[in-house]
């Protein structure tokens, strides 16, 4: 069995979950979620704790669903009560970042500004122009558009420009030697 999945899940007081077959909604003040559970996984409820099972313990080919499953179930109760942060930085002359309705609208040194569609269920805001955060409460969605931004202009290590993550480290390749 899974050591992640042998972990039990507290469920906070205000967060309703229901078992479904094959799935698990949990919903709670930030919004509603549905989450499905990989085949041979169940979900006991009982005592304000949520725990996976694999329905045959003696099949060591279910350990790898049984803690990815837990998992998925947490980040979703994690997500309902609290939600999931990004935090972006564009750097560079001239670059930046404007808010408009459902759009962001980037100036990231092409010959034209590229327009970015906001996903629903995601909120971004912008501050100073040069900083972005990505707000939500899926959490693969919230990754998802943080690196689709990030992938507008990926950040040069040699010249320092681009859109990067808050606080990630650019490394440069070592270059060649004159052995």
């Amino acid at each position: 069995m899974s050591r992640v999945g042998k972990q039990p899940i507290v469920i906070p007081g205000n967060v309703k979950v229901s078992i479904a077959s094959g799935a698990v909604e949990v919903q709670g003040p930030k919004g509603k979620l549905r989450q499905y559970v990989p085949p041979g996984i169940r979900f006991e409820l009982s005592e304000g704790k949520l725990s996976a099972q694999p329905e045959r313990s003696n099949d060591k080919s279910l350990a790898k669903f049984h803690g990815l499953a837990r998992s998925l179930v947490a980040n979703a109760v994690k997500g309902v009560t609290q939600g999931f942060t990004k935090e972006l930085d564009i750097v560079g002359i001239g670059y930046r970042a404007e808010l408009s309705d459902s759009q962001v609208i980037f100036s990231l040194g092409y010959s034209h500004p590229v327009v970015f569609e906001i996903p629903d269920g995601i909120e971004i805001t912008v501050d100073k122009q040069t900083h972005i955060t990505v707000t939500g409460i899926d959490r693969q969605s919230v990754g998802q558009v943080a690196a689709n931004i990030r992938s507008l202009r990926k950040p040069d290590p040699y010249k320092q420009k681009g859109v990067r993550y808050t606080g990630e480290v650019l490394k440069k390749k070592v270059g060649k030697t004159g052995a």
